[in-house]
């Protein structure tokens, strides 16, 4: 079976073949009977889940408050937020999931997460997607029939910029003629880019073009043909293989031993059950999970020392020790 590709620190250190990572999406608190977080202590939780040994933290691109949709995520601009937080941090990988290409021009993120990049010393990851809230292209003057294909032109544009003094033709983003370029560069040969859903594409294009596919919780039986078939498509296209990952909103219980009950998009379960259900998404080739905290009832930092304290161990090879969470007290 093939490697991963060595990309970057951030992909490199989260992404291992046969092996599964944790991270946590911000914003880290509950904030299920609002679509807007408080975004209380963001940076002190942040920071603390890089001292517990999460693998990365993600935000998320949602340009406009869309009622209808429930959720305004984390509220800042996800590059600038990003940029913030890779000088409030040293090790832990700067996940974006994901930034809706149709609604940005190319050039700008490409040149928003290339410097992230440099400034993080190679710790980011790009997550793309089409974008699926519709009321956001009216009010951008961009029309949603038309989002697949211009993801598709947006993510060549991208991966173009990276090339020196590149060269390309764009129908809706302008043209590359060669004797501009687009500075800074990445730190490695590219920066990781990582599919959201299908983005109007198809599986087959995504297993081409892509690093990597983040898709959505499913049953573990649809899950599993669901990697399994992405993989012989990346096996058939690519000299490596590519990682899957997905979010799991979580509503962690004080009984460890408390059954999983179904909550949207995750559980609410008791940490020997998280644990052993982070094994079956291991086994079917899952290789990271994405905690989202919204509807988590316990205290947020409780909730975290007992993830860092009784999953990470399992996954991980840092542990959270006494020692280390006192330093957060």
């Amino acid at each position: 079976m093939k490697d991963f590709e060595q990309i970057n620190k951030g992909y490199n250190h989260v992404f291992q073949r046969e092996q599964l990572s944790i991270g946590v999406v911000i914003p880290i608190e509950n904030y299920a009977q609002s679509p807007i977080p408080s975004m209380k202590d963001h940076v002190k939780r942040v920071q603390l889940i890089e001292q517990m040994g999460f693998k990365a933290l993600w935000i998320r691109d949602i340009p406009f408050n869309v009622p209808s949709f429930g959720d305004a995520g984390q509220l800042y601009d996800p590059f600038t937020y990003l940029g913030y937080l890779a000088g409030q941090t040293s090790a832990i990988t700067l996940g974006i999931a994901s930034i809706a290409l149709p609604l940005h021009h190319p050039l700008h993120v490409a040149k928003s997460a290339a410097s992230i990049d440099q400034l993080s010393d190679g710790r980011l990851i790009l997550g793309v997607a089409s974008g699926d809230r519709y009321d956001e292209y009216p009010a951008m003057g961009i029309e949603y029939e038309k989002r697949g294909e211009l993801f598709r032109e947006s993510f060549s544009y991208i991966r173009t910029a990276q090339e020196s003094f590149p060269i390309l033709d764009s129908n809706h983003f302008g043209n590359l003629k060669g004797h501009i370029d687009v500075l800074p560069k990445p730190t490695a040969h590219k920066i990781p880019m990582l599919m959201t859903g299908f983005s109007r594409q198809s599986l087959e294009w995504n297993a081409e073009n892509t690093d990597g596919w983040m898709s959505y919780p499913k049953n573990l039986q649809h899950q599993y043909f669901t990697i399994k078939q992405w993989r012989e498509l990346v096996a058939e296209t690519s000299d490596y293989d590519k990682p899957f990952m997905q979010p799991l909103y979580i509503d962690l219980q004080e009984n460890d031993d408390f059954k999983p009950q179904a909550i949207p998009l995750g559980f609410r379960i008791g940490v020997n059950y998280l644990n052993d259900y982070f094994n079956e998404l291991k086994a079917i080739g899952v290789n990271h999970v994405a905690i989202n905290l919204r509807f988590n009832s316990m205290k947020t930092e409780k909730a975290l020392e007992r993830l860092a304290e009784k999953v990470l161990p399992q996954f991980h090879s840092l542990n959270f020790t006494t020692e280390k969470k006192q330093q957060y007290e």
